[in-house]
């Protein structure tokens, strides 16, 4: 014999999702808000620290491990299913690993010429 759940149940079984994504939801809001007041007063108090972002290593890492990662797959679904659609998924990051590392040598060589000016 197969029971049958009432509708009772099943309007709290879909009732559940909803209150867990809007309780996370309340929770990052007031992260943010607390995180927002705290920075404010770090700043009208002058005591907040700048943090300086080294744009030429975030760009070369993040252009190796694409290129690797981009290669990878790449070689990947060529073995596997030959040139077709899927290589699609190796090629994206290949270029963006391709472009960052070209934004990294052109980006060093301007400053190679921009101290030698």
């Amino acid at each position: 014999m197969t029971s049958v759940p009432s509708d009772a149940v099943n309007i709290l079984i879909s009732i559940i999702p909803i209150v867990g994504i809007f309780m996370g939801s309340v929770v990052i809001f007031f992260y943010l808000l607390w995180w927002h007041k705290q920075r404010m007063f770090l700043i009208q108090k002058d005591i907040v620290q700048r943090k300086s972002f080294d744009l030429d290593s975030f760009s070369l890492l993040t252009g190796l491990l694409l290129l690797g990662i981009g290669g990878c797959l790449t070689l990947f679904f060529l073995l596997k299913e030959g040139l077709s659609y899927s290589v699609l998924s190796g090629i994206i990051p290949l270029s963006l690993g391709l472009s960052l590392m070209a934004f990294f040598i052109i980006r060093k060589k301007q400053r190679r010429d921009e101290k030698g000016s």
